[in-house]
């Protein structure tokens, strides 16, 4: 399950109508709001791909002038991914290797460049299924 705020922008002379219609909406629970014209909601979905798409239908609300997620929690997604940590070797295979002559070694600030297995490895975190 997932679940995230949003902050929800729209400006002040519209406020009562935009909030009005995210409490009626279905998408999401709304928490407050403040003069200025920002509204708190939050929303909640099996996984990233429906939070997008209810994301979306408050992006559609007349007036609505921005909908930005600013907190999210994904408890199965972060399992997933903390399984793929436990079960990984992050260590550049660069820096395993024992033939290389560390005096030829030129830092640039990121080995991530060096070695394709980090750049594969970032990747299998976003999809730990292999899913595309």
């Amino acid at each position: 399950m997932n679940i995230s705020s949003i902050v929800v922008q729209t400006l002040p002379k519209f406020l009562d109508g935009v909030v009005a219609d995210l409490k009626n909406c279905e998408v999401c629970d709304y928490h407050m709001h403040d003069e200025k014209g920002r509204v708190i909601v939050t929303i909640e979905g099996e996984d990233v791909s429906e939070e997008l798409g209810k994301l979306k239908v408050i992006e559609a609300i007349p007036h609505v002038i921005a909908a930005d997620m600013q907190m999210a929690y994904s408890e199965d997604e972060l399992d997933a991914n903390i399984k793929v940590i436990n079960e990984s070797d992050a260590v550049p295979s660069l820096l395993k290797n024992e033939d290389i002559e560390i005096e030829r070694v030129i830092y640039h600030g990121d080995l991530k460049k060096k070695d394709n297995e980090l750049q594969e490895f970032a990747k299998s975190l976003s999809n730990p299924d292999g899913v595309e």
